[in-house]
């Protein structure tokens, strides 16, 4: 196993992140630690950070070095971004902070930084074009990418703590302020009109475009809470925009989703959200809880593992890590997943589903299992919260609810485990009964091995006279498994509409 530190030094904060990469290939986070830092507001008239901003950097790094220390920590990552990178003094503050800490901070450049917010976008979230923009405190990075590739990249300088120094917004914003800021953004954005990409979304990066993505989440009574992948149209950031940029500071502690220490700052962020729309002729937003930190790791990750580092398939990879880290019986579950995709096939006149939801069933059928690593007693029960919970890559948040109802009705229907209001609220009448037809599916895939052993290894299943018709071939008689499959047949003739007649064919 390898234990890997990321550390992020910002404008506005620090963070540490420390995760595991194991041998099967599995990863996961199991340390995360933010420090308010503001650097971005302790330089002097000559561009240098103050002593005060050294101060607090060195105590932060060490207490970093202490926590790596204790989790033995076996590489560090550490990168600083715009106030060290802008400042006169950076690369002294540094070598301040190897010499005191130990700790190695690498100052990248604002195309660097650029490059690592898109590789934890495009490692994580299923759209293929768009403009990402990463909204710290002493610059922006703006991407735009086509075909998930990289086509153009910029930092410009402007930030939700510079820009809240030089503007005066702490407090609020009056309406000639407002037209300062303004015009001052788009001074700096017009400078690249690569970025009139009309129709294609925005992609949220940071921060700021967290904290607007969770306020509107709770005004909106969203029932996940879930940042990463929250998509939003143009009119709600409007509405929010314009009940925001009206309110004073003491005002703003009291909205629900924005922390304390954001609050004085969080006006000229979203003036600079605003102006990425106009710029960009975006209509959608899309919030990434990946960025910087991420595209480090993946950086690392996909270099130790011969992978490409952009992930061709990123709902496979993460379904496959998720495998790796709860450990099923991994044959077991491929050979329940070939059974049920087979069914889905040959059956489509049948369910009548499209033929985007494969990827649902796919998914749901590898993951079936998960849950025995927590209790073998309800684990299909387990597996469903495991899998609502779970850091998987491709998909919307209401099509992971939709996959967790299916491997949680994968010993059979039970509307019981479902019924609060998460699902109520995310799911729609539609929704279940796409729910339904493919938990069949993999219900039956699951019977058709419900020992482990494999005694099915092949099926045909067909369409005869409008009912469905299962040839199964076996060496002996797989009674186990029979029981099982002719226990689902009333639930499949009430989901489908039509038989379901099983044909048995033993191999001497």
């Amino acid at each position: 196993m390898q234990r890997i530190a990321i550390i992020d030094i910002g404008s506005n904060s620090a963070r540490l992140v420390i995760s595991d990469i194991y041998k099967n290939s599995g990863y996961k986070m199991f340390f995360n630690q933010k420090e308010s830092l503001r650097l971005g507001h302790k330089v002097d008239n000559s561009n240098n950070l103050t002593e005060e901003a050294a101060t607090s950097l060195i105590e932060t790094i060490k207490n970093f070095a202490y926590m790596c220390n204790v989790y033995k920590v076996n590489k560090i990552i550490g990168v600083a971004t715009a106030a060290i990178r802008n400042s006169a003094n950076g690369k002294e503050l540094v070598a301040r902070v190897f010499n005191e800490t130990g700790i190695e901070l690498d100052i990248i450049s604002g195309k660097e930084e650029a490059y690592l917010s898109y590789l934890g976008v495009i490692n994580t979230l299923s759209v293929k074009s768009g403009v990402i923009f990463d909204l710290g405190g002493g610059s922006t990075e703006i991407i735009f990418f086509k075909n998930r590739k990289l086509v153009e990249s910029v930092s410009l300088p402007i930030g939700a703590v510079n820009m809240t120094d030089r503007f005066g917004t702490k407090d609020s914003m009056s309406p000639a302020i407002y037209e300062e800021v303004n015009k001052f953004i788009k001074s700096k954005l017009a400078q690249y009109p690569w970025l009139k990409q009309n129709n294609l979304p925005l992609v949220a990066v940071g921060g700021t475009g967290r904290a607007v993505a969770k306020i509107i989440q709770r005004a909106r009574k969203y029932p996940a809470t879930k940042l990463h992948n929250y998509t939003y149209n143009l009119s709600t950031y409007e509405k929010f925009f314009d009940k925001m940029i009206v309110t004073n500071l003491d005002q703003r502690k009291k909205i629900s989703g924005l922390g304390s220490e954001r609050s004085d700052i969080i006006l000229a962020g979203i003036c600079i959200i605003k102006a990425l729309f106009e710029a960009t002729g975006a209509k959608k937003m899309v919030t990434s809880g990946c960025g910087l930190r991420e595209g480090l790791f993946f950086n690392h990750y996909t270099q130790e593992n011969n992978m490409p580092t952009i992930i061709p398939d990123i709902l496979q990879e993460s379904t496959e890590n998720m495998l790796s880290l709860y450990e099923p019986d991994k044959a077991h579950a491929r050979h329940v997943t070939r059974l049920a995709l087979t069914m889905f096939d040959a059956w489509k006149d049948i369910h009548g589903l499209r033929s985007n939801y494969r990827k649902l069933l796919e998914t749901a059928s590898l993951l079936h299992d998960i849950g025995i690593g927590i209790n073998y007693y309800s684990h299909a029960r387990h597996s469903a919260y495991v899998i609502q919970n779970a850091k998987l890559f491709g998909i919307s948040h209401k099509e992971q609810f939709m996959v967790s109802v299916i491997a949680g009705w994968h010993h059979g229907h039970s509307k019981n485990y479902f019924r609060d209001r998460f699902y109520k609220k995310m799911l729609t009448v539609s929704n279940w009964k796409v729910v339904t037809k493919l938990a069949v599916l993999l219900a039956l895939a699951e019977s058709l091995d419900f020992t482990n052993t494999k005694q099915i290894q092949n099926i045909i299943p067909e369409i005869q006279k409008k009912n469905a018709s299962l040839t199964i071939t076996s060496p002996g008689v797989p009674s186990i498994e029979l029981h099982e499959l002719y226990d689902h047949k009333s639930w499949f003739k009430k989901t489908m509409g039509v038989e379901l007649n099983i044909d048995v064919k033993n191999i001497i």
